[in-house]
């Protein structure tokens, strides 16, 4: 059209359009507002939904403290060869005459602890007047008489050139949580959240509670990786059950709620191993509450998001309307008819998407970076911490306090500036508070920085102050991720997104422990920096989740980025010369091929009409509509 034809002032939009534009954005966000109508009528938080959270603290106190149990497992131990062949000569020797015998001695006097005296013949004057000269090593195990706790090391005598199994204790548990990711994610989005839940309790029971009957070392280690995978199954699952079930700041608060559980599990384990004397009774006791929740068979609901995007769309509805019923409320016909089953893009979602499609791959990337610098970040301080050489009951017992208070500020933070900015703040001063860990000197291994005498006395102190204030920020931090990475992901794929990017996490948490091993002082701060810094800038670039609706399959993606090109292509057309008319015109006209090449949408092109004028609107757009 020649705009020299018509005389009208340039940039110029009437209302008309405005409205006509609202309007194209509304029939196509349609779709979301079908299930969350639904569950406005179910309730929003009536008892139905206050049950389900609940159900999700108990598990979050056993999942605390089967992760952090090792801790615990490893108190320091003072180990002396075990000498008994002596008694054989004089059974009435004290404790203290034996090890003096048949024990050797450092130079500073202390008795050795891996060498001992080779057996002899001789009758004990013999032994006292001559003295035993030949050491070997310990041959008949060892001994704590020190010892007031029975832990593995005196157990298992971890000991002597044995005691590098520790570390790989961190390894098999780090192992189980990458495969667990990697596996449980997946066969949540195949099987659905429920018998996913079960399998991890059922995990938490066999590997968890089994515990205290392993007779070998490897024993252990093979059943601290399966409590692992189950760990991180649970993890995953129960916050896309929380996610698909609740809507707006119910779902953030549960989430929220069930993570300050974990804390609490983590003073529980922490009480727990203060008070026993054995390692067998902490896993006895500590692991018993896993009974109990056999129940959940008969009383965990499955998602119905979930069971939509998999067409079993009876199966929903019995499950929405069941949750009416414990609300007490009812659901009218003509709004659980608008349910209808997915297309066929929904049904072949797999895990190739996050390579095909743009966006996940975007958001897989860019979330894994934030969880990897997380991970990395949060054990990093926890090992600053041990190398204080403080109780180790005191060094986790003050965190674990912390931490409560710091998921529960998370609430504020979501409601003033939102879940991306949330996590971009709470991540940033994690990883300056770990950052600033690792430039003060802590030992012999640390950098040598020239401070003033003045401020070498109170420096434990601020690192101890330093560690506490970055586990407080990297606590909101999970909490936040969460809860933003569930709402970024569709329900076709949110546990599997959930499961990769968990990898990164784990990753973290390994590469923290191969850096901190290493002589090159520099290294773990440049990895902390570097990780940071891109973790945040990409962070940046995603979009925000707050009020807005929750994704179910791959169309939404689609859907938004066409409205986004139309906005694009309308914001073009006003800035340039024309009239509404035209610019009325140009959009109608993108409409129709919209609605033409749609399968989601059966509008026709006379139904597209302007505000106000409801009667002209086919029903059949509503009705079938897939839910979000």
């Amino acid at each position: 059209m020649n705009s020299n034809q018509l005389e009208v002032p340039v940039h110029t939009q009437s209302p008309s359009l405005e409205k006509l534009l609202r309007r194209l954005r509304a029939s196509d966000a349609q779709q979301d507002d079908n299930f969350t109508n639904i569950l406005d009528v179910v309730g929003e938080f009536g008892t139905f939904q206050r049950r389900l959270v609940a159900l999700t603290f108990i598990p979050n106190i056993l999942l605390a403290f089967f992760m952090f149990a090792d801790i615990f497992m490893f108190a320091a131990q003072k180990p002396y060869c075990n000498t008994s062949w002596i008694l054989a000569v004089e059974p009435n020797l004290s404790e203290a005459q034996q090890l003096n015998l048949t024990l050797p001695r450092e130079p500073n006097g202390s008795f050795q602890t891996c060498l001992m005296y080779l057996p002899v013949t001789w009758d004990l004057d013999s032994i006292i007047h001559f003295g035993l000269n030949y050491t070997q090593s310990c041959q008949d195990g060892w001994i704590y008489p020190e010892a007031k706790k029975r832990s593995l090391v005196n157990e298992f005598d971890l000991v002597c050139g044995k005691d590098r199994n520790t570390e790989g204790v961190q390894t098999m548990l780090t192992a189980g949580l990458l495969i667990g990711s990697l596996i449980f994610g997946f066969v949540s989005d195949k099987l659905g959240r429920y018998p996913t839940i079960l399998m991890s309790l059922l995990g938490l029971t066999v590997f968890g509670f089994g515990t205290a009957f392993v007779n070998t070392f490897r024993q252990y280690l093979f059943f601290r990786f399966g409590v692992s995978q189950a760990l991180v199954c649970y993890a995953i699952s129960s916050v896309c059950l929380a996610t698909e079930w609740l809507i707006g700041q119910h779902r953030t608060h549960a989430i929220i709620l069930e993570h300050c559980f974990f804390s609490v599990g983590f003073m529980f384990l922490n009480g727990l191993a203060y008070s026993l004397s054995h390692w067998r009774l902490l896993f006895l006791l500590g692991g018993a509450p896993v009974f109990p929740l056999i129940s959940y068979i008969w009383i965990i609901p499955e998602s119905p998001r979930w069971l939509l995007m998999k067409g079993k769309v009876e199966e929903a509805k019995q499950m929405l309307c069941y949750a009416a019923g414990v609300n007490k409320k009812i659901i009218p016909l003509s709004l659980l008819d608008k349910l209808q089953p997915p297309g066929k893009k929904v049904i072949k979602a797999s895990v190739l998407d996050f390579y095909n499609n743009k966006y996940l791959l975007k958001v897989t990337l860019v979330m894994g970076c934030v969880w990897f610098t997380v991970g990395y970040s949060y054990f990093m301080l926890i090992l600053k911490l041990k190398d204080l050489g403080i109780n180790i009951h005191f060094t986790r017992v003050i965190p674990s306090i912390v931490e409560v208070p710091a998921r529960l500020c998370c609430i504020f933070l979501l409601e003033q500036i939102g879940r991306k900015w949330s996590l971009i703040v709470t991540t940033f001063q994690g990883s300056l508070m770990c950052l600033l860990v690792l430039i003060l000197p802590s030992g012999e291994g640390g950098p040598r920085l020239k401070w003033p005498r003045c401020l070498t006395t109170d420096l434990k102190s601020m690192m101890i102050i330093l560690v506490v204030l970055g586990e407080f920020s990297l606590a909101a931090s999970v909490s936040l991720f969460f809860i933003y990475t569930a709402e970024l992901l569709p329900t076709v794929l949110r546990a599997t997104g959930l499961g990769l990017v968990s990898l990164a996490w784990a990753t973290g948490a390994i590469s923290s422990l191969a850096v901190s091993y290493q002589k090159f002082i520099i290294l773990p701060i440049f990895l902390c920096c570097i990780s940071a810094t891109l973790s945040l800038s990409l962070c940046s670039v995603l979009p925000e989740t707050q009020d807005q609706a929750l994704p179910d399959n791959l169309e939404h993606y689609f859907l938004q980025t066409r409205n986004m090109a139309e906005d694009m292509f309308t914001e073009e057309v006003v800035s340039s010369e024309g009239t509404a008319e035209v610019m009325k015109n140009t959009v109608l006209s993108s409409t129709k091929l919209k609605s033409d090449s749609d399968s989601l949408f059966s509008v026709s092109w006379q139904d597209v009409s302007w505000p106000g004028r409801g009667k002209e609107t086919d029903p059949r757009m509503t009705d079938g509509l897939a839910p979000r």
